[in-house]
């Protein structure tokens, strides 16, 4: 009776331990799997994420329009939020166009198609214009 008690006690004692030191343990990873690389302490500076915007290109544009004109920060933001927006805008449009067309490649027709439907009036024009320039342009240097 009492020493059956201890003994379970004992077993249970001795599983725990095992669970313990089981847990402990660096895990292995299961076959086929890859183990996970441990990250390496950066030597010298850190490098920060490159954050992608048209902030050289709107500045470019400007300087071609207005040579002794500046732009603040805020400003630039600005415009490149507005850029940014248009081409979701534009992508989104054409994308539906290729989709109605049963097309899965957008070609310069959707963006074009897309560009009138979104802008209005002479703005459409204009960038229909400039856009069958420069792809006229890129085609020509191919």
């Amino acid at each position: 009776g009492n020493a059956t008690l201890t003994n379970n006690t004992n077993k249970k004692a001795i599983k725990n331990k095992t669970k313990q030191s089981i847990n402990k343990m660096a895990k292995t990873p299961a076959a086929g799997k890859k183990a996970a690389k441990t990250p390496k302490k950066a030597t010298g500076k850190k490098h920060a994420k490159k954050v992608e915007s048209y902030s050289s290109y709107i500045y470019k544009v400007l300087k071609q329009v207005h040579p002794n004109t500046g732009i603040s920060k805020k400003g630039m933001s600005i415009l490149n939020s507005f850029i940014n927006d248009i081409f979701e805008r534009l992508a989104l449009e054409a994308s539906r166009l290729s989709r109605y067309t049963k097309k899965a490649t957008l070609s310069s027709r959707e963006i074009q198609t897309a560009v009138r439907l979104l802008l209005p009036g002479e703005l459409s024009k204009h960038a229909v214009s400039e856009g069958t320039k420069a792809v006229t342009k890129f085609t020509s240097s191919a």
